[in-house]
């Protein structure tokens, strides 16, 4: 073999050293690029919230998927970072700390209720982190806080918002009631939403004969179905989590109380589990609700995720029907998505600015955010149970038997008034 040609295949060969070299060397980068966006937040999987944490935990996996499953954002995929809160506010500042801290999480949002998004405020101003909530009532009235977004159809006044229904159903009603009573959970949502139903009963010219507090761990409400009947209200407002909400259902009866009309703001009723529990014990009661699906709220994209929930929500342990928390939980995730591509970035402060900014296109319809980060224009139904029969989830999934009684563009039946007139059906 000539010198030449032994030049030539050694020159041939460090090429090939040098070419395999430089793709090993940039390799790290390129996978670099690739590496998760990751969201953190603290959710309710245990405890009295669970039943609408999980479900809402199940409708943020199907966003993550979908998503991935399109590329991911900013050519990189998406990864939800979570830790069970237990439905205790003490494990939420802890929770946000590590997930800032350990896990070093791109982004962070909150996990379900007032109760479990006010105590993980304070991280997120400390931090300087856009936080966008899942149904906080009100929270940001306190910190004033300009990269927070509420998830929530309350509209620019959150605390009326949850029993402005209930309010302009029961005051067309003829004769006029005129007086109410007022009982709340002394908790972040109760007493946030009560002093809403407060602001409304006076605005409606109704006069408040009773407004009292009850502690969260109450397990016995007949003393208190009690004491607000022997004042003979017309009216019934009760801002309640859930257990407290079914105990006050149970109570109602119990007592044989039959009020002209009474709900309000009764956090529970809205999940398949209660529902199905409580079964013809809930005629007659008007109550918040945000979303149904009936073809008035029949969003691009709503069919679909309930679809996607519903055939996995077996498998997961969750509310098997997900009218409640899905839609809700899907869209906070979409709003925050849809800023990151238009952005282009995750810089905190770039995707409030765009929050401010946007209209959203998401499955629980037109997003705008205002005043303090809450909806532009407020959105909160009012729905009454009616001519339920048993307590299966054939008996609920039928959405004749809750019909929004408010607002007008969204009505899907008339109230039945008064309340005694819905339980003799």
């Amino acid at each position: 073999m000539s010198t030449r040609l032994q030049w030539l295949k050694i020159s041939r060969l460090a090429l090939s050293v040098a070419t395999a070299a430089l793709l090993f060397t940039a390799a790290p980068a390129t996978a670099q690029t690739k590496d998760p966006i990751k969201i953190g937040f603290g959710m309710s999987l245990t405890g009295p919230l669970s039943a609408n944490g999980k479900s809402s935990l199940l409708a943020m996996k199907i966003w993550e998927d979908d998503v991935n499953a399109k590329g991911g954002l900013l050519g990189r995929p998406v990864k939800l970072v979570y830790y069970d809160d237990q439905s205790n506010s003490s494990q939420v500042p802890g929770i946000y700390t590590k997930l800032l801290d350990i896990d070093k999480v791109d982004l962070i949002v909150s996990g379900y209720a007032s109760g479990q998004i006010a105590p993980a405020m304070p991280i997120a101003i400390q931090r300087k982190k856009l936080f966008v909530s899942l149904f906080g009532t009100g929270i940001n009235e306190t910190f004033n806080y300009n990269k927070y977004f509420s998830m929530i159809p309350n509209g620019p006044t959150p605390k009326p918002a949850f029993t402005r229904g209930f309010f302009k159903v029961a005051e067309v009603q003829k004769p006029k009631p005129q007086t109410i009573a007022i009982a709340m959970a002394d908790a972040e949502f109760g007493r946030n939403a009560c002093e809403g139903a407060h602001e409304n009963a006076v605005a409606s010219g109704f006069k408040i004969v009773y407004e009292k507090s009850y502690p969260p761990a109450t397990t016995d409400f007949s003393p208190i179905v009690r004491a607000i009947q022997a004042l003979n209200p017309d009216l019934l407002v009760i801002c309640s989590y859930p257990l407290d909400t079914v105990g006050m259902v149970t109570a109602m009866k119990e007592v044989g109380f039959k009020p002209k009309m009474w709900g309000g703001a009764m956090v529970g009723l809205q999940a398949t589990v209660f529902k199905t529990k409580l079964g013809p014990l809930l005629n007659g009661v008007v109550n918040f609700e945000t979303w149904l699906p009936v073809k008035s709220m029949d969003f691009p994209g709503s069919a679909d995720l309930l679809k996607k929930y519903q055939a996995r929500a077996g498998t997961e342990g969750v509310d098997p029907l997900g009218y409640y928390m899905p839609v809700w939980a899907y869209a906070y995730l979409q709003v925050l998505g849809d800023s990151i591509v238009a952005t282009k970035s995750i810089d905190d402060d770039k995707l409030a600015d765009h929050l401010r900014k946007t209209t959203f296109k998401t499955v629980v319809g037109d997003v705008k955010f205002g005043k303090q980060g809450e909806w532009a224009v407020e959105r909160t139904l009012a729905a009454q149970f009616q001519n339920i029969k048993g307590n299966t989830i054939d008996d609920v999934r039928d959405l004749s038997k809750e019909v929004i009684v408010y607002p007008p563009q969204f009505k899907t039946g008339d109230v039945i008034y008064p309340y005694e007139k819905a339980i003799a059906k």
